[in-house]
C-alpha cells in the first residue's frame, strides 16, 4: 500500500496514544469522513490548497477538542466566564496532549496594551526596578502606566480583638505610574466641536453628528429628556450654561421616564465611548469620524511614555524604565547583557532569555513600547511565539498557522530553527503552510486536498517530504517550482515622487514610485516597507492626482450575519432578481430583514444560556438552519430557492448565474455574474457565498476586498503581501490576476516576501539593509534582473538562488 493511499483501521488502540495523535470520521467543516495517525513529538506540516481542509482538521478538530477538554477540567461557575466551545464534528479523537494555538489573529487592540505587557517583559522590567532603581519606588506596581496612585480608606482585621469588634479601617496609598495628564494613554485627544455638532440646527433637528447619534434615535432622544437645554432650540442660541451641560457637564443622575439614569456631556461620552479605544479597533466609519474629529499628540507631561514624573526619574545605570521601553529590542538585549546588579541574577537571566527570543525569531526591530494593535498578523504570531520558547512544558501540542507569514526569505531559516528547536524539547508541533522552505524541515507531511471546498476534504497524501515529490499530489508537483524573470518589462507611464519620508525608521527616504506597472516592495521584515508605502505614499500620490487603495488583511467588520454575498454586494441583486420573478418584495429575501425565520430571528441557530455553564449553540428546528421562513423558501429563480443560492459556491453560483449552467437550471444575471467572476479571478471560487466572514482567513479577506476594488478605477492598488495563504499551484494565478489589473491601467504595488512575485514584477524597490534603525533606506531600486545581476543586497541574493542564478 503506498503511503499516498494509507488507511487507518476503524479501531484503535488507546495503549499506543502515545506515540500518535489518532483521528477517526472527522467531517468538520469540508472534511470527509478522514482517519489519520500523526506521530507525536514529530514535526508535521499540513498542506493543500487554500480551502481545502488544513484548518479544519488542525484547528478545528484537533486543537479545538484538546482545548474543549482542557476548559471542562475546570469547575462549572469558572467554565461560565469561558468562551463555548461546541465538540467537533468527528467520531474519535484519541492521543490528545494540551494544545497550545500560535495563530495570526491579531492581538487585542486595546490601547493600553503594547509588546512589553503582553510578553510579560514589562512586568520583569517593573520587578527590576522596584529592587535596583534609584531613587528606589518600592513597589513594581509604581512603575506600571495603568495603575494610578491613589489614596482611600480600607478594612483592615485587627488580630486579637474583642468580640463583636469592627475590622479597623486604616488610610492606603496605591502607588502607581500612571501619567496623571493622558491617563497612561500617551497621548491627548483634543476634539473639533465644528464636526461633532451642527451649531445652526436643534438637538432634535440633528444637531449631533457623531455615529450613533442619529435624530429620532435613542441616544438623540435621551439627551433631548434631560431637561437641561431646549432640545428644539439651535445650539447656537444655548446660554452658557445650556452649552456647558450639553457639551462637558459631569456624571449626573437624571430620571427619564421614571428611570434613574447618569447623564454626561456629548463630549465625556465621546471621549469615553470611542477614544478610549485602540483606533486600530474601530469600525470603518467610526475611525473615520474619530481622524476627521480629533486630534491625538503627545501628552505634554510624559512625553508620550504614558509614566508619571516620579516613575521616570527612577533610573539603573542612568536609564529609566520608559527610555527602556523606548529602545529597539535588539538594543536592550545587550544593555540587559552588561548589567552586573547583585541579588537578581535570576531576573537579569530570564529578562536577557527573552530578548534574545526576539531577536532570534526576528522581531528584535520592535521596541516595547510599541501598541500591540498595530502589530501585523505575522509579527502578532511571532510576539505569542515568545512566551512558549522558554517554557519547560514538554509532550505539548503546538500549532501554528503559517509562521513564516511576513519573514523574509533571509528569516525563514531562523523560524525554522525555532520550530525544530520546539520539537527536539519533545513536544508535537503542527504547522499549516504552504512555503516549501518549511516544507522541507517536516518530519511528516500531510497533504490535504485535492482540491477546495466541495472538491477537498480528503487525505491525498501523508509521508515524507521526498515522498510528497513524488507522490503527483498539486502540492508535490508543484513543490519545485521557480519562477523565471521576466524576459522584458513593462515601461512606466509616469511616476509618485516621495521626498523626505521619515516615519518611523525611515532615513528621510527619497524615491521615485513608476505609474502604470507592477512594483513590488522588498526588504526584511521591519525594515521600512509598511512605513514607506502606508505612511508616505498616499499623501504623494495625491499630490501627483493619483488615488491610492489599500487592501490588507486586517479582519473585516460586520456582524456573524455578513458572509461574501452581504459585503460585495452581490446579495443586493439576487434579492431584486428573486422579488422581481416572483411578484414580492426583495426584504423577503434577506435573512436579517422580513424573510428571516421568526423562531431564530435569521441567524440558523438558537444559542441557549445555561447561566454558570457555557451556553449551546443548537441548530433551529423551524428552519433547519436555512435562516428564512418556510414560505420564503418556496420562492425560487432558476429552480433554485434563495438559501441554495446562498448554499453555493463562488464557483457553482458564477455558472448559475451564467446563464448557461450544465444543469440545466440557472438564470442570466449580469450584476451578479462581474462581482462573482471577480471573485473566482481572486481565487476564491471554493468560497461559500452564505458562509460566516469571521471564518475567513487574513489571505482569503485581502482577496475578498481586492475583488470588490477590481470594479472601481483606482489608480494605484496597493496588496500587503497577496501571497499569504496562497498555495503554490495559485501563485501563477495572482500573478496573472495582477497582470490583468495593470493591462487595465491600474498601477499595482505589492509589499512581498514571495521570490515568484519578486520575479514577476517591473520594478523592485528594496529596504534595508537590516531592520528597525538598520534599516530605512533604499538599498536597491531598478529591474529584478539588475537586483539578481548585483547581489548587493540580502534580497538580491535570495531571489538569485531562487531563481537559480
Amino acid at each position: 500500500m503506498s503511503e499516498s493511499s494509507t488507511r487507518y483501521p476503524a479501531t484503535l488502540h488507546p495503549a499506543d496514544s502515545h506515540d500518535a495523535i489518532r483521528v477517526q470520521g472527522a467531517r468538520e467543516n469540508n472534511l470527509k469522513d478522514i482517519s489519520i495517525e500523526i506521530p507525536k513529538r514529530r514535526l508535521t506540516v499540513f498542506t493543500g490548497v487554500s480551502g481545502s481542509g488544513k484548518s479544519s482538521l488542525v484547528f478545528g478538530t484537533i486543537a479545538a477538542e484538546s482545548q474543549r477538554m482542557i476548559n471542562e477540567t475546570y469547575p462549572a461557575f469558572l467554565q461560565g466566564f469561558m468562551p463555548s466551545m461546541d465538540r467537533p464534528d468527528v467520531d474519535v479523537l484519541d492521543g490528545l496532549t494540551t494544545a497550545i494555538i500560535v495563530d495570526q489573529e491579531r492581538i487585542g487592540a486595546n490601547s493600553r496594551s503594547t509588546v512589553g505587557t503582553v510578553t510579560d517583559v514589562n512586568a520583569m522590567l517593573r520587578i527590576l526596578f522596584s529592587r535596583c532603581a534609584e531613587p528606589s519606588l518600592g513597589s513594581p506596581n509604581a512603575y506600571s502606566f495603568n495603575i494610578a496612585t491613589a489614596t482611600g480608606k480600607g478594612a483592615l482585621t485587627v488580630e486579637k480583638a474583642s468580640a463583636g469588634s469592627r475590622p479597623e479601617r486604616k488610610e492606603f496609598t496605591v502607588l502607581g505610574g500612571m501619567c496623571p495628564r493622558c491617563e497612561g494613554m500617551g497621548v491627548v485627544n483634543d476634539l473639533d466641536i465644528s464636526q461633532i455638532v451642527d451649531e445652526s440646527k436643534s438637538i432634535n433637528e440633528g444637531a449631533i453628528m457623531v455615529p450613533g447619534y442619529k435624530a429620532g434615535g435613542w441616544s438623540v432622544k435621551f439627551f433631548a429628556s434631560t431637561g437641561f437645554f431646549d432640545p428644539d432650540k439651535p445650539v447656537q442660541d444655548f446660554t452658557e450654561t445650556e452649552r456647558h451641560d450639553f457639551l462637558y457637564r459631569e456624571a449626573t443622575k437624571v430620571k427619564i421616564d421614571n428611570v434613574n439614569m447618569t447623564y454626561q456631556g456629548l463630549v465625556p461620552q465621546i471621549q469615553k465611548s470611542m477614544l478610549s479605544k485602540d483606533k486600530e479597533s474601530m469600525q470603518p466609519h467610526i475611525r473615520a469620524f474619530v481622524e476627521r474629529a480629533v486630534t491625538f499628540t503627545s501628552c505634554p507631561d510624559c512625553g508620550g511614555t504614558r509614566l508619571n514624573r516620579a516613575a521616570r526619574s527612577s533610573t539603573i545605570d542612568g536609564k529609566s524604565i520608559a527610555d527602556l521601553c523606548a529602545m529597539q529590542i535588539s538594543d536592550l538585549a545587550g544593555w540587559i547583557s552588561g548589567l552586573r546588579l547583585e541579588g537578581v541574577a535570576p531576573l537579569l537571566n530570564a529578562l536577557a532569555e527573552t530578548l534574545r527570543h526576539f531577536v532570534e525569531i526576528g522581531l528584535g526591530y520592535l521596541s516595547l513600547d510599541r501598541s500591540s494593535g498595530t502589530l501585523s498578523g505575522g509579527e502578532a504570531q511571532r510576539v505569542k511565539m515568545i512566551r512558549h520558547l522558554g517554557s519547560s512544558l514538554t509532550d505539548v501540542t503546538y500549532v501554528f498557522d503559517e509562521p513564516t507569514i511576513g519573514l523574509h526569505p533571509h528569516d525563514v531559516q531562523r523560524m525554522n530553527a525555532l520550530l525544530l528547536r520546539l520539537r527536539d524539547k519533545g513536544n508535537t508541533v503542527l504547522v499549516v503552510e504552504h512555503k516549501p522552505e518549511s516544507i522541507a524541515i517536516a518530519d511528516h507531511v500531510v497533504d490535504i486536498g485535492p482540491g477546495a471546498g466541495t472538491d477537498g476534504g480528503e487525505i491525498v497524501y501523508q509521508g515524507t517530504v521526498e515522498g510528497l515529490r513524488g507522490s503527483g499530489t498539486l502540492t508535490g508537483r508543484h513543490l519545485d517550482d521557480r519562477a523565471a524573470v521576466k524576459d522584458a518589462v513593462r515601461s512606466p507611464a509616469g511616476k509618485v515622487a516621495i521626498r523626505g519620508a521619515g516615519a518611523h525608521n525611515l532615513r528621510d527616504v527619497d524615491v521615485d514610485v513608476p505609474l502604470g506597472v507592477l512594483v513590488a516592495v522588498t526588504g526584511v521584515a521591519g525594515s521600512g516597507k509598511s512605513s514607506l508605502i502606508q505612511s508616505a505614499l498616499p499623501q504623494a500620490a495625491r499630490s501627483a492626482g493619483v488615488e491610492t487603495v489599500f487592501v490588507d488583511q486586517a479582519p473585516i467588520k460586520g456582524s456573524r450575519r455578513s458572509n461574501p454575498a452581504t459585503y460585495t454586494g452581490l446579495l443586493e441583486p439576487v434579492r431584486k432578481a428573486f422579488a422581481k420573478a416572483n411578484g414580492v418584495k426583495p426584504a423577503l429575501f434577506s435573512a436579517n430583514s422580513e424573510g428571516a425565520c421568526p423562531v431564530c430571528n435569521g441567524a440558523g441557530v438558537i444559542v441557549t444560556d445555561l447561566g454558570v455553564m457555557a451556553s449551546v449553540s443548537t441548530t433551529c428546528e423551524e428552519c433547519e438552519g436555512r435562516r428564512f421562513q418556510a414560505e420564503v423558501l418556496e420562492y425560487t429563480l432558476g429552480g433554485k430557492n434563495i438559501a441554495e443560492v446562498l448554499a453555493m459556491s463562488v464557483a457553482e453560483a458564477e455558472e448559475f448565474f451564467s446563464g448557461n449552467s450544465s444543469g440545466g437550471e440557472g438564470v442570466k444575471l449580469t450584476a451578479a455574474h462581474a462581482i462573482l467572476r471577480r471573485l473566482a479571478d481572486v481565487g476564491l471560487g471554493y468560497l461559500r457565498l452564505g458562509q460566516a466572514l469571521n471564518t475567513l482567513s487574513g489571505g482569503e479577506r485581502q482577496r475578498l476586498k481586492l475583488a470588490t476594488h477590481m470594479g472601481a478605477d483606482a489608480g494605484i492598488i496597493v496588496l500587503d503581501e497577496p501571497t499569504t495563504g496562497l498555495h503554490l499551484a495559485d501563485v501563477a494565478q495572482l500573478l496573472a490576476l495582477l497582470d490583468r489589473l495593470v493591462g487595465d491601467g491600474t498601477s499595482v504595488l505589492v509589499i512581498e516576501h514571495h521570490q515568484a512575485v519578486m520575479a514577476h514584477a517591473d520594478w523592485i524597490i528594496d529596504l534595508g539593509p537590516g531592520a528597525g534603525h538598520d534599516g530605512g533606506r533604499i538599498v536597491f531600486e531598478g529591474t529584478p534582473a539588475d537586483l539578481i545581476a548585483a547581489r548587493t543586497t540580502l534580497t538580491g541574493q535570495h531571489l538569485a538562488d531562487y531563481v537559480g542564478r
